[in-house]
C-alpha cells in the first residue's frame, strides 16, 4: 500500500505535514479528514512533491479551519436566537428537505453573524462525512450535552425532525419561564432602584440646605432629625481621598457582590449559596419549583427522545442550575446503576416534594415515565407561574410601602424642627 505525503490544516488552522498509508488518494484524504485534519497539498511518496491539491480544496480547508476555530473561541447566541434556528431547521428537515440543504438555507438567511458562521461550520462538517450530532459537538459553548445527545438519539432512531421539534418546545418552554421570573423582578428592582436615588438626593442636595438653617437655632433638634442629619453628614464626609463617603459605599457595595460572585464559583461556596437559595422564605419556593420542573422536563425530554436513562441522568444533572438537585440527582444515578429505583434517592434528598416522588412512582410502576415527567413539568410551570404572580402581587405593595416611608420619614425629619421652630415663636 502507497504512501502519501500531506500537508494538512487541523481545527485550529495550524499547519501539520506528514504521511499516511493508503489505497487512493480519495482514501488518503478520507483518512485525514477522519482525523480531523484536512489537507491542502497531498501527492504519493516517489511521484513528485506535496502541492497536487485542488485551490478549491484548499480554500475548503481553510474555511473549515477558519469556522471551527471561530465555534470554539468561546462565542455564543441568545437562547432565543437558537430556539428560533432550532424550530426552523426542525421544519425544514419535516418538511422533506435533507439536513444539508436545511443547513444551506437557514446559514444564506441567518442574520446573527456568529449563528451564520456556526452554521457555515456545520454544512462544512456534515459535507465531510460527519454526523449532525458531532458536527454540533465540535461547538460547544453553542450546543450544550443536552442538545447533542438529543440529535444524536435523534440520528440513531430516524426521527431527528421529532427530537429537534422537541427541543424547540423545550427551549421555548424553558425560556418562557425564565421570562416571567425576571419580568417579576423588574418592577421590584426598578422601585429599588428609585428609592436609592431619592435617598441619595435628598442626602446630598435637600438635607444639608435644612441642616444649615436649624444650626442657627439653640432649640435642640427632635431625635429623627438629628439621625437623619448625621446620615447626611457622613454621605458627604470625605476621610479618604477626598471622595465622599456615599461613593464609598457603592464601592462596597460593588466589591461585596464581586466577592460573592467570586465565592459561588468555589464548590463549597456554590453548595452554600444554592442552599440558601432554596431556603428563603418566599424566593426559596419559587426557585424550587423552578428546579423541579427544570429536572422534569429535560429528564423527560431525553428519555422520551431515546436516550439512555443513566446518559439521561448524567445531563439532566449537569444542566440541573442548582448544585443541590444536582447532588441529588447524582444519587438518583447511582441508584439506578445498581438496578434501584428512583423513588428511594429522591425521597431521601429532600429536594423533590412528595407530589413528585409519588408520581414518579406511578410512573415507573405504570412504564410510562417519561410522560409522568413531562406532566410534573407542565404542573410545575403553572405553579412556578402561580407563585411568581402572587410574588409579584405581594412585592409591589410592599415596595411602594418601603419607598414611601423612607422619604416619608425624611421630609418629617426635616419639617419636624420647622414646626417646633414655629410653635416656639407662636408661644412667645
Amino acid at each position: 500500500m502507497p504512501n502519501f505525503h500531506y500537508t494538512a490544516l487541523d481545527a485550529k488552522g495550524e499547519q501539520a505535514n506528514g504521511q499516511v498509508a493508503a489505497a487512493t488518494e480519495a482514501e488518503a484524504v478520507q483518512k485525514l479528514r477522519a482525523q480531523g485534519l484536512y489537507p491542502t497539498h497531498i501527492a504519493e511518496e516517489g511521484k513528485g512533491k506535496p502541492g497536487i491539491a485542488s485551490k478549491s480544496m484548499v480554500k475548503k480547508a481553510k474555511a473549515k479551519s477558519i469556522n471551527i476555530s471561530f465555534g470554539k473561541g468561546g462565542s455564543t447566541v441568545k437562547p432565543k436566537v437558537l430556539m428560533v434556528f432550532t424550530r426552523q431547521l426542525a421544519t425544514l428537515i419535516d418538511s422533506g428537505l435533507p439536513l444539508l440543504r436545511s443547513l444551506t438555507v437557514l446559514g444564506k438567511q441567518e442574520p446573527n453573524p456568529v449563528l451564520k458562521s456556526t452554521i457555515s461550520s456545520l454544512a462544512d462538517s456534515v459535507q465531510g462525512g460527519s454526523t449532525f450530532s458531532e458536527s454540533l459537538a465540535q461547538h460547544p459553548k453553542m450546543f450544550n450535552k443536552l442538545f447533542v445527545n438529543m440529535v444524536k438519539a435523534g440520528e440513531l432512531g430516524g426521527v431527528l425532525e421529532v427530537v429537534l421539534n422537541r427541543l424547540a418546545e423545550y427551549q421555548e418552554k424553558a425560556q418562557k419561564l425564565k421570562n416571567k421570573i425576571v419580568s417579576a423582578m423588574v418592577y421590584p428592582a426598578i422601585v429599588m432602584f428609585i428609592a436609592v436615588a431619592i435617598l441619595v438626593f435628598l442626602m446630598i442636595f435637600i438635607v444639608p440646605k435644612f441642616k444649615e438653617m436649624f444650626s442657627e437655632t439653640d432649640s435642640e433638634l427632635p431625635l429623627i432629625s438629628q439621625i437623619v442629619f448625621g446620615f447626611s453628614e457622613f454621605c458627604l464626609g470625605r476621610p479618604i481621598a477626598g471622595i465622599p463617603n456615599v461613593v464609598w459605599v457603592f464601592v462596597a457595595l460593588g466589591g461585596l457582590i464581586v466577592a460573592l460572585n467570586a465565592f459561588g464559583k468555589t464548590k463549597g461556596g456554590r453548595h452554600l449559596i444554592d442552599n440558601f437559595k432554596l431556603r428563603l422564605p418566599i424566593l426559596g419556593d419559587v426557585t424550587r419549583k423552578s428546579a423541579v420542573s427544570r429536572f422534569a422536563r429535560t429528564l423527560g425530554t431525553l428519555v422520551t427522545s431515546g436516550v439512555p436513562i443513566l446518559q439521561a441522568l448524567n445531563i439532566t444533572r449537569d444542566t440541573a442550575g442548582n448544585v443541590i438537585v444536582s447532588d441529588a440527582i447524582a444519587k438518583v444515578h447511582e441508584a439506578v446503576k445498581e438496578g434501584e429505583s428512583i423513588v428511594t434517592p429522591l425521597s431521601s434528598s429532600g429536594v423533590f416534594p412528595s407530589m413528585v416522588i409519588s408520581m414518579v412512582d406511578v410512573g415507573e410502576e405504570t412504564g410510562q415515565l417519561p410522560e409522568m415527567l413531562l406532566k410534573i413539568a407542565d404542573v410545575y410551570d403553572d405553579e412556578v407561574d402561580n407563585a411568581v404572580t402572587a410574588l409579584t402581587s405581594i412585592l409591589e405593595p410592599m415596595m411602594i410601602v418601603l419607598l414611601a416611608l423612607v422619604v416619608g420619614s425624611i421630609v418629617f425629619a426635616l419639617f419636624l424642627p420647622l414646626i417646633k421652630m414655629i410653635s416656639e415663636m407662636s408661644d412667645q
